[in-house]
């Protein structure tokens, strides 16, 4: 018996494209299988934001002589608008961060859908914490239990 000996040859480069392209379809696998997966925390998502009934939700706030409305509007469970209602030009000289601290207040609501860690500037502290408590008091007309009540 004749042994012939048989002789591979091998080119580099193409050796090196050969792994290079093995491992970015590797990646590229994996970065399908991480995209499509469920994700536990966004079923909690919907669980939280599912918790109120559409709908336009008022709460009052007293200012010396003048009551003001903040106006919740709430549409597929979510949050949309937060306004102040019945805003006079007396209440608006009197108090002038109270726009702007409604603003930030609500662009941070929107962004959140909830109340919990909203931040706010230290020279509008209590008027954005007053904000806060009738948009929380808007808020709690519309939940399920306070709507079969």
């Amino acid at each position: 018996m004749s042994s012939k000996t048989k002789i591979v040859v091998l080119h580099m480069k193409e050796l090196i494209y050969t792994v290079i392209f093995v491992v970015l379809g590797i990646l590229l696998i994996l970065l399908l299988i991480f995209m499509f997966l469920p994700d536990k925390k966004e079923g909690d998502k919907t669980q939280e934001t599912m918790q109120y009934i559409a709908g336009v939700y008022n709460s009052s706030i007293k200012f010396n002589d003048n009551a003001i409305d903040v106006e919740v509007v709430i549409d597929n469970n979510r949050i949309n608008s937060i306004s102040l209602v019945n805003l006079n030009e007396t209440v608006t000289t009197m108090y002038p961060l109270m726009q702007p601290a409604l603003d930030n207040i609500s662009q941070q609501i929107y962004e959140t859908q909830s109340l919990e860690n909203i931040t706010y500037s230290e020279e509008n502290q209590y008027t954005s914490e007053v904000l806060l408590q009738a948009i929380e008091q808007a808020l709690q007309k519309a939940l399920p239990q306070q709507a079969e009540e």
